[in-house]
């Protein structure tokens, strides 16, 4: 099994060298391809507007001045020469990505180009808790899940145009309880937080960040997973049609 590794935190992100160990555990054919810097929050963009360069760092290991899309096109359209891989596995993402903050990812995204490629994908991301007494060990739970999480997956025929989206919780390998198939859920749009400054010359600058979570009830989505200590596996498409107001609407214009 041919398999490529990208991600959005970059070549030289520890989450990467988990990602490769995981992989290890599946398949011998490792191709690693990330983007040469930090992408995070980059989402599914493409660099259309200026070019990107490869650089090779070893026998199948490169990095692209890119986001991770660039990186996974480049991947398959360039450097691995037409040997299309059988899996595409993106991360280990350092923090969540969960709910809503899927459309914002570029671990997912990587995921996303591999789908659009026809290539069973897999984004799978570490969630973070702030707690010292768990963080001090911040990728245990993906290291020891990862393969666990990923073997059952390989044996299941995804639907068309579908991808998987991992999360690890913030939790010591042996205090998680299992690994539950969850839906996306989603968050209150109003932990957005904005904090303005002022750079050395007086220009005020705006940084993005977030508050606490807010999310759904209930203990079907991949927000209550984790919160349960759970990893969670979410199905994704890239169909973004709504059925059933297309249903609804089908006579809206006669």
């Amino acid at each position: 099994m041919r398999i490529l590794i990208s991600n959005d935190d970059g070549i030289n992100a520890p989450g990467l060298a988990i990602l490769e160990e995981i992989a290890a555990e599946l398949s011998d054919d490792i191709w690693v391809i990330a983007p040469a810097e930090e992408q995070s929050g980059a989402g599914h963009s493409l660099s259309i507007t200026k070019p990107v360069q490869i650089r090779q760092y070893g026998k199948r290991r490169y990095s692209v001045t890119g986001t991770p899309t660039d990186s996974v096109m480049l991947g398959i359209g360039k450097i691995m020469g037409g040997l299309k891989p059988d899996l595409l596995l993106s991360g280990v993402n350092r923090g969540a990505n969960l709910g809503d903050d899927i459309t914002y990812s570029g671990t997912v995204a990587a995921a996303m180009e591999g789908t659009l490629a026809g290539i069973k994908s897999i984004a799978l991301s570490q969630v973070y808790s702030g707690d010292p007494l768990y963080d001090d060990m911040p990728f245990q739970a993906a290291t020891h899940w990862g393969a666990k999480a990923i073997r059952p997956l390989l044996e299941h025929d995804f639907e068309p145009r579908s991808l998987m989206n991992i999360n690890f919780p913030a939790l010591r390998a042996d205090d998680i309880k299992g690994i539950k198939i969850t839906k996306q859920g989603f968050h209150d749009y109003g932990r957005v937080a904005i904090t303005e400054g002022k750079d050395p010359r007086g220009t005020p600058y705006y940084w993005f960040g977030l508050n606490a979570i807010e999310h759904t009830s209930g203990h079907d989505s991949d927000l209550e997973a984790i919160e349960d200590g759970y990893v969670s596996v979410t199905p994704l498409t890239l169909d973004l049609t709504h059925q059933e107001a297309l249903r609804k609407m089908r006579t809206l214009y006669d």
